[in-house]
This record gives structure tokens, C-alpha cells and sequence, in this order.
């Protein structure tokens, strides 16, 4: 969980600072390309290139519409408000995916997940609070990131049933980079990344791989009700990283929301793993 919350950091660092150059859609395209090389590679080194089909492809265009829609606009949303208040409206996402599963995975909507949900709608209020600092653009885009990243583990979770993680990650980095190049070439112009921004994209490429690599390995060796609150630890990390690098405030209200958002997650986690057959 250590090297996912450092992962995960260093993406949106490396996101703003693509940003003079790349808007959202040339984000994804140079990202995905760099992640086709490595999971090609990797995947070579590792003998499960093999493993690579074309069995559930639309399952697989349908997931990974999800995570582009999400990815795009988290990248938006990190380059407009501050980054604690992005990474504290990302966490809801575990409350979409609860409410998501009953119509997609077919399990039970509890009494618990409804109120997880009440809860976690709770903390959105009081960390974007709108009417006083008004709800903007960027707190929108990191809201609806969340919904679009809950819709890929939903259907991540659907396709781990019959495909492995080599084929996910490669119909993952291949579909991206078709979605990217055609959204960011219905323009005519795809700007060409030069100087320090070259080696920012490979940061991307690599850290987004490392990120749920690491996260997917935390959730194989611990139970998840340890594994969350580890990850919750990324907003105070991304606070101070905002603080010393952009000179952004400490807000308290993102983390008292946060806190919020956390609590009904973690209840609702920690319901599901007391029941009867959930390991």
C-alpha cells in the first residue's frame, strides 16, 4: 500500500505538469502507448502473453469507456482545484460501486449500503460545499471521476471471472490509447510532447501500472477492512504535497469530509466482511 499511495501521488504530480503541454485526450493516448510497451514487455518476460484473447471484448470496450471517462477527468480535475479536494471526492467511489454491484454483480442492496451511500453524499457536501465556495467544473469533473472509476472495478470484477490480469491490462492500455488518439485527433492537431514532458509521460505510463499493481497484491496478502485505510492515507499525503509544491491551503473542511466519506466506506466494508461466506 506504501508504493500505491506514492504511485498514485506521483501521478498527479506528473499529470500537472504535462499539463502545459498535453491537454487530457494526448494525456491518455502517450500514457496508454507507454503502458502497451510495458505490459508487452513485462507480460513477454513473465511468459503470459499467451493469455492475451479476444473473448469478451465488448465487456472489455465497455469497462474500459468507464476508466477513460474517469481518467480524463480526474486528470482535468487535478489541473483546476486543489489536490486534496480531487483525491477526497475520488474516494466516494467504493459507495458507487456498492450501489452498482446489486444491478451488476447481482448481490443484495443492504440497509448498510444505503446509508454508506447517504453518508458518503454527506462528505461530497461538506468537501465540495456548494452555495459557498460554489461547486465548479473541477469539482464536478472528480465527482464523476469517481462513478467512472466504480464502473471499471464493476466490470474489472465481472471480467476477472474468465480473463487474466495480463489480457485486462492489455485490452486496458491498447483500447485507451484508440480512445485517446481519436478524441484527441477530432481536432485535426495532436500536439507532440518535447523536453521534460517526454519523461513526465513515462512517469504516468509507469506509475498508473504500479499503482493497481501494487493495490491488487495489498488486497491478495490482507483482508481489504486493513488494506482501505491504508489507502485513505493518500489525502494527507496529497495535502502536504499540495502545500509544499503549489503553495496550496489546508483546508479542513476536504478533511473532515474526507473523514466522513471514509467512515461510510469502512462501515459498509467491515458490515460485508462479518457476513456468513464473505471471506
Amino acid at each position: 500500500m506504501s508504493g500505491a499511495i506514492v504511485s498514485f501521488t506521483t501521478m498527479a504530480v506528473a499529470g500537472r505538469a504535462v499539463s502545459i503541454q498535453l491537454d487530457t485526450f494526448e494525456l491518455m493516448m502517450y500514457r496508454s502507448l507507454v503502458g502497451i510497451v510495458l505490459v508487452v514487455t513485462i507480460g513477454a518476460i513473465a511468459g503470459s502473453l499467451r493469455q492475451i484473447t479476444t473473448h469478451q471484448l465488448g465487456l472489455h470496450a465497455v469497462r474500459n469507456l468507464f476508466h477513460f471517462a474517469g481518467q480524463n477527468l480526474w486528470f482535468y480535475a487535478i489541473t483546476v482545484i486543489p489536490l486534496a479536494q480531487v483525491f477526497a471526492l475520488e474516494f466516494t467511489s467504493p459507495i458507487w460501486v456498492a450501489l452498482a454491484a446489486p444491478l451488476l454483480l447481482a448481490e443484495r442492496l443492504t440497509r448498510m449500503r444505503m446509508l454508506a451511500a447517504l453518508l458518503g453524499f454527506v462528505g461530497v457536501l461538506v468537501v465540495a460545499r456548494p452555495g459557498l465556495d460554489g461547486f465548479g467544473a473541477g469539482q464536478l469533473a472528480a465527482a464523476t471521476a469517481a462513478i467512472g472509476f466504480a464502473g471499471s472495478a464493476v466490470f474489472t470484477k465481472i471480467l476477472t471471472r474468465r480473463n487474466s490480469i495480463t489480457c485486462i491490462l492489455f485490452w486496458l492500455t491498447v483500447m485507451q490509447a484508440v480512445f485517446g488518439l481519436l478524441c484527441a485527433g477530432v481536432d485535426g492537431r495532436i500536439a507532440v510532447p518535447h523536453g521534460e514532458v517526454t519523461a513526465w509521460l513515462i512517469v504516468i505510463g509507469c506509475a498508473g501500472l504500479a499503482a493497481h499493481f501494487c493495490l491488487t497484491s495489498a488486497l491478495t496478502i490482507a483482508p481489504a477492512t486493513l488494506v482501505i485505510p491504508f489507502d485513505f492515507l493518500r489525502l494527507p499525503v496529497i495535502a502536504a504535497i499540495g502545500m509544499l509544491l503549489y503553495g496550496e491551503p489546508f483546508d479542513i473542511y476536504v478533511m473532515i469530509g474526507a473523514g466522513i466519506i471514509f467512515a461510510a466506506n469502512y462501515a459498509n466494508l467491515w458490515t460485508e466482511s462479518r457476513r456468513p461466506g464473505v471471506a
